[in-house]
């Protein structure tokens, strides 16, 4: 099964899942995003175009689906990208694309997952990993799991735990969607 990771900027997911699996290439609409000199350095391929370089929504996304097809990739595995998939690519690749939500869907769904859960004062937030549907981070939930906020958390310790919790859910979900490691 071949992969394309997305990303708009660090790149950590990225760099997790690309050290356990081959990855096809990484995309960013972000041209200076630090995921694509993440990817330079394990040489995989690199590819990133920004909305404001296209007439509209639809012909950038219709860009990204000809980059997909032209590396004939199974599965879009969204790390940090944080631009709303539109109609254009989700129609064509429905059920194809999977993303990484730092919260415990349906609670705090949105750009700011971690500060929205911390602002609140819960106990606990989590991570989802789900497929992406036309609405933000509605998609069907693959696989879930719970971080604790301790009593003596800051937003910052709270937040490095709910990535680590990342870097353990994506791989472990790969795998049960039959993605191969690497050799």
């Amino acid at each position: 099964m071949k992969i394309a990771v997305f990303a708009s900027g660090n790149g950590s997911n990225f760099q997790v899942i690309a050290e356990q699996f081959p990855v096809e290439f990484v995309f960013s609409d972000h041209r200076d995003a630090y995921v694509l000199e993440r990817a330079q350095n394990l040489s995989i391929p690199g590819f990133a175009f920004e909305l404001k370089e296209f007439d509209n929504k639809v012909a950038y996304e219709q860009a990204i689906v000809d980059l997909l097809n032209q590396h004939e990739i199974d599965l879009v595995c969204l790390a940090g990208y944080m631009k709303i998939v539109g109609e254009t690519l989700l129609s064509a690749y429905e059920g194809r694309i999977i993303n990484i939500h730092p919260a415990y869907l349906p609670e705090f769904p949105g750009a700011h997952g971690i500060e929205d859960a911390w602002e609140a004062g819960v106990d606990q937030s989590g991570v989802t990993i789900h497929w992406v549907d036309s609405g933000v981070d509605t998609g069907k939930v693959i696989q879930q799991v719970r971080v604790p906020r301790l009593p003596d958390d800051s937003l910052e310790s709270f937040e490095a735990r709910i990535h680590e919790a990342e870097y353990k859910l994506y791989p472990r979900v790969l795998r049960q969607l039959g993605v191969d490691e690497k050799k």
